[in-house]
């Protein structure tokens, strides 16, 4: 990138733009030089100010424009809301972050992934790949203060279709997350009853109990056939749901109630859905440690299995978990963050923001190990126990002796006093019993009740049962269940409000209209999740269509901010912003780590669902079972529907582009933008930025600069 001459710039500045003398003025083709004559001298040496490009001149001169139409001169800009505090702000990135598939799936895949092996990769790429991209999307909306689809247009104009990409995939993962809570939200409704219905089966009026609930579990029983009331097969059509239609009511009603002030009531609500899960969660952690049978489990969570470290598949699954649990991608770190002032920490928010989220997920796993110890252990025992019965049935009918009787105490401890007893025993006696015994295996029986239920809630139920007081712990779980998921759906909504009201700036006057506006339809299609064939469509977006546009969205993120903007222009610009510097690790890690393991994850990803068939657990009536069930034709086509719709704006933004270059190309290549950074106001709230004001760059200087320039250009 040229440099052009100081005095002359400074001189056509003066002529073009008047800048307050506490502000500072950042060019979308400033110099190093030119830039560190805004800076104090003593620090000017700690910032190096220059970034790689790698178009054309004519291209960086464009990289931070906007059409005049965004801010028109006649008008004041409006004004932003603001967090009433940092801790507000926080807890939204955490609430946004820790949500349901944080709880409901580490613990499955740690068990199913290597154990210590799944945590130790888990957090080995949380430092390379997840924590840059919380930076990354949480300084982006800080920098620019606009949502999802006005930062990508800023950064570059090229890629300006991966906010809307992020939009449309707020848009559909929000409307199917309604679903989630509302089956939550059910079972919250039902706990309120001893006892729980989904502990027995429901009897007939002649006393008789219902048939298909015999032939399997009553909690299997009651989600298949009292909550979603499902088909046998997704071709099975029918209305909604009627109570699940007003729990979805219900959720989006909460939803609407939080966010129709903006920040100011979301904050609030916050402290109740963001803190109270934590201690919810530190309650059922110290309940399940004292129940016996949880160190057995704790002990296969902490063994590291090594061949686990050198699976791809792992690798693919652990990458694939960390992305779907933090979040990014969906643009509502970035839109969160434009609400906070710039000369906020976010280096130290990102941190906080991913480590809370490692302590839910560690924590909710360390209770379900401890839990299902205590249910192997438990399962375990009846098996000793019905061995000794076999040999006691054996003594009787004099095929053993005496002497193998089992000792009456056995009952008391059996987990402790049947091994005693059956190694005491003479060789001869021994090799007779064994021939006529199940063989009782504490690690089969946890590999048994690990894969249990083939629905995570299922398993949550199951969970509660095993507590003294069910009616209490299923009450306070469900409870911890909705709050993580309102606390994730708020974030998901304001992805979706955000970038509305940046790219139409008088619906901000229209704020709570808005928030209806957005909400009422989000319920209506919601409904189309709640038929009895909704669970299964569920599953084919949240099992296999979110991830893809999600990798997508953070490849082009990140090369954008690092390739095209320019990774150490952006640092400087945040240094510059919260006067402080910051680690130029992150330039490596956003130029090479994270691009290079995002598209391995995305391609690894693709592949996996090309060459796999991809199946969806149903109910068999006829058996009063799960069966797995392999999407026809027909949903294989939906699922690359919804990827092609999802990732289409990205090129049609694209080509818009090209075709107003060259339709206009004399006044996109001689324009270009400065972002006036204001000081922050004391008040109620701070001034609005950045303003993108544009200037006429005049061709005279440009040639006059380019002899002295060449070979000077800039790298990464």
């Amino acid at each position: 990138m040229t440099t052009v001459n100081e005095d002359m710039e400074a001189q056509e500045e003066k002529s073009q733009l008047s800048v307050p003398s506490t502000s500072i003025s950042l060019t979308a083709t400033t110099s190093a030089y030119q830039l560190m004559s805004e800076i104090p001298t003593e620090d000017s040496q700690k910032f190096d100010l220059l970034s790689a490009h790698v178009w054309s001149e004519e291209d960086n001169e464009d990289i931070l424009e906007t059409p005049n139409k965004d801010e028109p001169k006649d008008e004041a800009p409006h004004q932003r809301p603001i967090w009433a505090n940092k801790i507000e702000y926080l807890l939204a990135q955490v609430g946004f972050s820790v949500g349901l598939s944080t709880i409901w799936r580490f613990p499955y895949l740690c068990f199913h992934n290597g154990g210590g092996s799944f945590i130790i990769i888990y957090i080995l790429m949380m430092f390379l790949v997840g924590i840059p991209l919380l930076f990354l999307e949480m300084a982006a909306g800080q920098r620019m203060r606009q949502g999802s689809i006005g930062v990508w247009k800023v950064i570059s104009p090229w890629i300006g279709g991966v906010g809307y990409t992020s939009f449309m995939v707020c848009v559909i993962v929000g409307l199917y997350y309604s679903v989630l809570m509302a089956w939550n939200l059910f079972y919250l409704v039902q706990s309120f009853q001893s006892p729980l219905p989904w502990l027995l089966c429901p009897v007939s009026k002649n006393s008789s109990i219902d048939s298909e609930c015999a032939r399997t579990s009553p909690t299997t029983y009651f989600w298949y056939r009292k909550v979603l009331k499902a088909a046998d097969e997704i071709e099975t059509d029918g209305k909604p749901v009627m109570h699940l239609t007003a729990s979805v009511l219900a959720i989006w009603l909460i939803i609407c109630i939080s966010m129709i002030k903006g920040p100011k009531s979301t904050g609030k609500m916050l402290y109740i859905s963001v803190l109270l899960p934590y201690i919810i969660l530190f309650s059922l952690l110290i309940r399940s440690l004292t129940m016996k049978g949880a160190y057995f489990g704790l002990k296969n969570l902490l063994a590291t299995k090594v061949p686990a470290l050198y699976s791809a598949e792992v690798w693919r699954r652990t990458g694939n978990q960390l992305f779907l649990s933090l979040g990014p991608g969906f643009g509502s770190f970035t839109a969160i963050s434009s609400y906070i002032p710039r000369s906020n920490n976010c280096v130290i928010d990102a941190y906080a923001v991913a480590f809370l989220n490692l302590l839910a997920s560690l924590t909710t796993t360390v209770f379900v190990f401890a839990v299902m110890g205590h249910l192997a252990t438990k399962n375990n025992e009846k098996c000793y126990l019905m061995n000794a019965k076999r040999v006691m049935d054996l003594v009787i009918a004099r095929v053993l002796t005496p002497e193998a009787h089992p000792p009456d105490s056995l009952n008391h401890d059996p987990s402790s006093i049947y091994p005693k007893w059956l190694n005491n025993l003479p060789e001869h006696i021994k090799s007779k019993i064994l021939s006529n015994l199940t063989d009782c295996d504490l690690s089969k029986e946890l590999n048994k009740v690990m894969i249990g239920p083939g629905v995570v809630i299922v398993t949550f139920s199951d969970i509660v049962s095993l507590f003294s007081g069910p009616t209490f712990w299923s009450i306070i779980t469900f409870l911890l269940l909705v709050n993580l998921g309102l606390s994730t759906a708020i974030g998901i909504i304001q992805g979706i409000i955000t970038p509305l009201q940046d790219t139409f700036s008088s619906l901000r006057e229209h704020s709570k209209l808005l928030t209806v506006g957005v909400c009422v339809p989000m319920f209506l299609g919601s409904l189309l999740f709640v038929r009895p064939s909704g669970s299964y469509y569920v599953n084919l977006l949240d099992d296999y269509w979110v991830s893809l546009p999600l990798f997508f969205i953070v490849i082009l993120e990140t090369i954008a901010m690092a390739w095209i903007y320019g990774a150490r222009r952006f640092l400087t610009d945040l240094s510059i912003m919260m006067g402080r510097p910051i680690s130029p690790i992150y330039r490596w890690l956003w130029c090479f780590v994270s691009p290079f393991v995002l598209l391995v994850l995305f391609l690894s990803t693709l592949i996996h669902l090309s060459v796999k068939e991809i199946t969806y657990l149903a109910w068999d009536s006829r058996t009063s079972h799960e069966v797995t069930r392999i999407y026809p034709s027909w949903a294989k086509a939906l699922l690359i529907f919804f990827v092609i719709i999802t990732v289409l704006p990205v090129p049609v933004y694209f080509f818009y582009t090209v075709i107003i270059r060259v339709a206009s190309p004399v006044s996109m290549s001689h324009s270009t933008a400065i972002i006036t950074f204001q000081p922050e106001a004391k008040g109620k709230s701070p001034t609005v930025g950045p303003r993108l004001q544009l200037r006429q760059k005049r061709q005279k200087i440009i040639k006059m600069d380019k002899p002295k320039t060449e070979g000077k250009l800039s790298v990464l």
